[in-house]
């Protein structure tokens, strides 16, 4: 079942009005500090890890806040300073923060502490669901409560408003330039295009290496010998609705039987905000859960994937760059493009030959890792989408960050040359 909605998480904001009042009048009496503070919705990883990276090796001096005692965890053993993002002391690191970093919202930090802060909104993926501004769902109440239209536009002047805070928003290209530019309401000096901090892992480093960390990510779940194929498939967020996706008992045992067949295993990544239902009625070793809990960022361990299946997840342009097939599956892709709407035709990206149920989707997947010819013109498909989205992909895109950060005004640590 989903954990999350925008409507009960709108609720929950309207709730928290005073609070918010209470923390901007606290950030005009603390003065800012020294220190680039960073918070992630996923977890430890995104672009937030690949630009705190970049920040340390320029000698900042970096704190993550974090969530749960595993997100401390993590990061400590990454050598990752922490703080809890909750409480008094999280909010007095945001307040001081010189820089804020994040990539889902300012609730990455201390979401009372970022009033007049410098704010770097890395985001989590080039933008094919629409988001932000452009989105019916992000100012979206529950319909029971009263003045549920005023409270609709109050959300919406105050997530415009939010959005004027950040200073930064790294874009893939100029095409996901303005898909950025127009969901949160800024202009060409806020959204650059420098390339996703994210993606530089897919980069960075020789093929070889890139597969033997990915491997090592993926074999938390069990043994994965060399030879096996690795499938992933990623749906992505229904808000809250139930996934129309998760096969039925027959299906799954299509989907054993292909995997066997063709010696594979199939990871299932839902989306951290709405674990769906996706094991097999038996257990089988074929079918393997990678949810957020094990994996915060699954981008590390695509070098290892062979093929995706997804239906609207951004990942569709990221694994592109390692020329990776994908099969598309969208069962309820009319009513999500009516309910919360694409940036251009959803065919546009997945052609007029996705899959609309798990049948034809097993078709697909069977005709790619059986088919050399087949395999090759999915490849290629999948390297053209990416050419067309992102500008870069030399692994250096914090470091072009880094450098927009510099450019608007943050000196250099004490100490550099």
């Amino acid at each position: 079942m989903a954990s999350f909605s925008f409507g009960t998480g709108n609720a929950a904001k309207l709730l928290r009005l005073p609070l918010y009042a209470a923390g901007r009048i606290g950030t005009l009496i603390v003065p800012r500090g020294r220190t680039w503070v960073f918070g992630c919705g996923a977890g430890i990883g995104d672009g937030a890890l690949a630009l705190l990276r970049e920040a340390q090796a320029q000698g900042h001096r970096t704190l993550w806040l974090v969530r749960s005692p595993r997100e401390q965890a993590d990061a400590r053993a990454l050598g990752i300073r922490t703080r809890r993002r909750d409480g008094i002391r999280g909010w007095w690191a945001t307040a001081r923060a010189e820089v804020i970093v994040v990539t889902h919202g300012l609730g990455d930090v201390n979401r009372y502490g970022s009033t007049d802060g410098f704010v770097v909104q890395l985001w989590h993926g080039i933008p094919l669901k629409r988001i932000g501004l452009d989105s019916p769902v992000t100012a979206q109440v529950p319909a029971r409560l009263p003045g549920a239209a005023l409270l609709r536009r109050l959300l919406t002047v105050a997530y415009r408003g939010a959005a004027q805070r950040i200073r930064v928003l790294p874009a893939a290209s100029h095409r996901s330039r303005g898909r950025l530019e127009s969901a949160f309401g800024l202009g060409d000096d806020r959204v650059v295009v420098t390339g996703e901090p994210r993606v530089d892992v897919l980069s960075a480093g020789t093929p070889g290496e890139r597969r033997a960390a990915a491997t090592t990510l993926l074999t938390r779940t069990g043994p994965l010998l060399p030879q096996q194929r690795v499938l992933l498939y990623a749906p992505t967020w229904r808000d809250g609705a139930a996934d129309p996706a998760v096969p039925d008992a027959a299906q799954w045992v299509r989907i054993v039987r292909m995997l066997e067949q063709h010696d594979a295993i199939l990871f299932i990544r839902s989306h951290p905000l709405g674990e769906g239902s996706y094991s097999p009625p038996w257990s089988s070793g074929r079918v393997r859960m990678l949810n957020s809990e094990l994996l915060p960022d699954v981008t590390p361990a695509l070098p290892r994937v062979d093929l995706l299946v997804t239906d609207y997840s951004s990942m569709a342009y990221d694994v592109g760059l390692l020329a990776m097939p994908v099969v598309y599956l969208a069962p309820d892709v009319d009513d999500y493009a009516r309910e919360r709407g694409f940036y251009g035709r959803y065919e546009d990206v997945a052609g007029d030959d996705y899959a609309r149920d798990w049948d034809g989707a097993i078709e697909q997947i069977d005709a790619v890792l059986g088919d050399d010819d087949v395999r090759a013109e999915r490849a290629e498909r999948s390297a053209a989408l990416s050419e067309d989205m992102h500008a870069y992909r030399d692994g250096r895109n914090a470091h072009r960050v880094y450098r927009s950060i510099r450019a608007r005004g943050i000196p250099a640590p004490k100490g550099a040359r």
